[in-house]
């Protein structure tokens, strides 16, 4: 895997672009009802980063990388790039593009733009510009990108970061939902945002890629997989994300319907509280205070993982619509380990190791987790809850929407908990940065780490493995990040999510490995 282009590639890109824009798509006067499976927290594109949120924002605002569905980078609003030394890159940028509102692009918007996402206070894309130092333009089409140490990941980071018009750079959240901000020069204009319930597009007739399929686009937000596939059914929409796996036969079933399969990066796994010396929701049985948290033991850590019968998880819970998980990512990906242990299902074995830890009768906790973000998220958390009562844990359930749960796990308020990452780099940097990574805000490291994990050791070969640009030299330092990772448990990987979705039958989609559901990729037809 490389994650930068000799510039003859660069230039092999461009070609290959034109090409594919050279014969427009077929710019039909047709309406694409997408069901889209998590709610999204903000339209503004630098506020919140998460899946929904990215995706959305990928239909307004265009990137410098465009980042494919394989993790590969392409040209964007750049057109070529190239390396001038360790710490600064260049990038020529597209001539002849327009904002929606008519203004043209230049290198003024992609200064603003990437400094207005390395400064926003919610730092959310702290992860992607940490390394950024400053950026300048050589012309109105060409701008430097110093970075602070070498940064061999500064393609992947740039595809993150939607580019906005200089104009809005002080621009309110508000501004972006209400509308008079939410001008991009994207495929799609925006036309109104119904939070929680819809947004409604129109396409960009003179997007520099060429017109999109879709003359209208709505992006349902339908959490609740009943509802989802229910509307599916009605015809009330075209495509689905998540189709929930009762449904697979009905659609398959069915003469106007299908089913579309595909593979994605996206890791589930449990995430423990292992920063604070008491953690709130976990006492001994009777409800009495513990003298210490458990889950600083890498025993207790370890017995919970064997409570879990992953197969059987998989199979039944996510209906075969997941692959067992050990590690950050499934092998033949870049910093995937042969020397991490495979866990493997043992409820006799965890009740050993929680009596050595001192813990022979068990305890008491409570596992958080999201209804209707992830695949039958709810459905795994109840199962885990199962599982670790049958070592002796006495376990409450609580789930909750996720517009109520995200910030609360990612900001370290539960004890034991669901998350998940997109890794959509195809690579280990990715996900270790963001939930593993020592909470660092001016390294911009941590930020989703809600478990409070700050291990020396893991900080330092990340900080070497993100300022290394050889490939070879980078790769056994990820590697060595994945070991100490799962080796010493400090998180509990339970699945790789699977892509299943439901569409009409004229429609024309190949799943992503980020899952991202993008209107512009969608073809064919409704009828």
């Amino acid at each position: 895997m490389t994650n930068f282009m000799t510039r003859r590639s660069f230039h092999a890109s461009v070609l290959a672009l034109a090409a594919a824009t050279a014969t427009p798509a077929l710019a039909q006067d047709a309406h694409l009802s997408i069901g889209m499976a998590a709610p999204i927290t903000s339209l503004d594109p630098h506020e919140d980063s998460n899946s929904p949120n990215n995706a959305t924002s990928r239909h307004i605002w265009d990137s410098l990388i465009n980042r494919g569905g394989s993790a590969e980078n392409k040209p964007q609003l750049a057109t070529e790039w190239e390396i001038v030394d360790d710490t600064h890159w260049r990038f020529k940028l597209r001539e002849g593009v327009s904002f929606h509102d008519g203004s043209a692009f230049d290198a003024e918007d992609v200064i603003a733009s990437l400094i207005r996402a390395r400064d926003k206070d919610s730092q959310a894309f702290a992860a992607y510009t940490r390394n950024i130092a400053q950026v300048t333009a050589e012309d109105p089409h060409t701008v430097l990108v110093e970075t602070e140490v070498p940064d061999p990941m500064i393609l992947n980071s740039l595809s993150r970061i939607r580019i906005i018009s200089s104009e809005f750079t002080d621009a309110t959240v508000a501004d972006f939902e209400n509308g008079p901000a939410a001008v991009g020069t994207g495929p799609f204009k925006l036309v109104s945002y119904t939070p929680g319930d819809r947004i409604e597009l129109e396409r960009n007739d003179d997007y520099f890629g060429g017109p999109a399929d879709w003359s209208q686009v709505t992006l349902r937000l339908v959490p609740d997989n009943g509802g989802r596939l229910a509307s599916l059914l009605a015809g009330d929409l075209d495509l689905i994300e998540n189709l929930p796996a009762e449904g697979v036969d009905r659609v398959e079933g069915s003469d106007s319907l299908k089913v579309i399969r595909g593979q994605s990066t996206r890791l589930v796994y449990l995430g423990m509280d292992v920063s604070r010396d008491q953690t709130p929701f976990v006492t001994a049985k009777d409800g009495s205070p513990l003298d210490s948290n458990p889950f600083k033991d890498a025993r207790v850590r370890k017995a919970l993982l064997m409570a879990m019968n992953r197969e059987a998880i998989v199979d039944r819970v996510m209906r075969k619509n997941g692959t067992v998980a050990h590690q950050y990512v499934a092998e033949g990906f870049f910093g995937h380990s042969e020397n991490v242990e495979e866990v493997a299902y043992d409820p006799e074995g965890a009740k050993a190791l929680l009596a050595e830890a001192g813990y022979p009768e068990g305890f008491a906790l409570t596992i958080h987790g999201p209804s209707g973000r992830y695949v039958n998220d709810s459905e795994v958390v109840q199962a885990a809850g199962q599982m670790l009562a049958r070592i002796g844990i006495d376990t409450k359930v609580e789930v909750m929407p996720w517009s109520v749960y995200s910030n609360n796990y990612s900001d370290g308020e539960y004890s034991l908990f669901l998350g998940s990452w997109g890794v959509n780099t195809g690579e280990v940097s990715n996900p270790a940065l963001a939930v593993v990574a020592g909470r660092d805000a001016e390294k911009g490291t941590g930020r989703y780490n809600g478990g409070g994990i700050d291990v020396p050791e893991i900080n330092e070969l990340l900080d070497e493995a993100t300022s290394t640009l050889e490939e070879e030299a980078r790769e056994p330092l990820l590697q060595q990040v994945s070991e100490l990772t799962f080796g010493e448990t400090w998180l509990l990987p339970m699945h790789y999510e699977n892509v299943v979705m439901g569409a009409k039958k004229g429609i024309e989609f190949t799943p992503r490995g980020d899952k991202y559901t993008l209107a512009y990729e969608v073809h064919g037809s409704t009828e």
